[in-house]
């Protein structure tokens, strides 16, 4: 099975670009699956139905999320009713959606997990203690992590708890692609950050001026996205072994 996992798809200007590239990129790699975090991907932030939506129908299956998938209250209901747009597992019962899916592709199924990192975010149940939950409950053997986490070393070591329990443990959330794309020892793939799909010329997909303006002052700045400029495409390709599961490549890629 060949899989591509796409990095935070941050605003319009974002979304516009994966459908621009992501036919092709799908075609290049033979693609059986595509997995994009979406939790960036409405204007002024977080996810809503349009973006969503506009990502499906651009060639995209699957949609992970992060600290942000709560921050508009249009998603809520849609949450519930769309099995393939998630949100972290660990979030409580009692939040709109759910963290996980078994999706059926016809000659395989694969499991999804979405899950958030602890260290400077939510205090929410563990990443580790959720995984195991829904690995016993839901045994397959394709399985994909969405690890949306703040800190290096919390990720890394989810990688490793769940090395040859998982086909891939990918991390998300900080924007910058990380250069450690390789195969743990038990055969799952690994990047520490799948990267960004959105402006080039920002920090973490904002325009600079304001982001230095918060820094240099330590006042209260909105964050304004580009509208237009060159853009990129970060993420992984994965190829599955088809009777095991587990990671026989994972390549890094950047599109521009």
């Amino acid at each position: 099975m060949n899989v591509l996992m796409i990095g935070d798809v941050v605003a319009q200007i974002g979304c516009s670009f994966l459908r621009q590239k992501l036919y092709a990129l799908k075609k290049q790699w033979q693609a059986d699956l595509v997995i994009a975090n979406g939790e960036n991907s409405a204007v002024g932030n977080g996810i809503l139905p349009h973006s969503a939506n506009f990502l499906l129908d651009s060639g995209v299956n699957l949609i992970t999320t992060g600290n942000h998938v709560f921050r508009r209250r249009e998603i809520y209901s849609y949450l519930d009713e769309s099995p393939v747009v998630l949100r972290p597992a660990n979030y409580p019962d009692s939040c709109p959606g759910k963290g996980y899916i078994v999706y059926d592709l016809g000659k395989y199924q694969l499991l999804l997990i979405n899950l958030m990192g602890l260290s400077y975010l939510e205090p929410l149940a563990s990443p580790f203690d959720v995984a195991d939950i829904l690995l016993k409950e839901h045994p397959a053997r394709f399985v994909l992590v969405d690890f949306h986490a703040e800190a290096t070393g919390e990720k890394k070591a989810l990688g490793y708890y769940l090395d040859g329990r998982v086909s891939a443990v990918v991390g998300t959330h900080t924007h910058v692609q990380t250069a450690d794309a390789q195969i743990l020892p038990g055969g799952s793939g690994y990047i520490t950050d799948l990267g960004m799909t959105g402006p080039i010329h920002s920090v973490l997909g904002v325009r600079p001026d304001c982001v230095i303006r918060r820094h240099r002052t330590a006042l209260p700045t909105r964050f304004e996205i580009p509208e237009e400029g060159p853009c990129q495409m970060d993420g992984v390709f994965l190829r599955l072994d088809d009777q095991t599961g587990r990671c026989l490549e994972i390549e890094a890629f950047q599109v521009r």
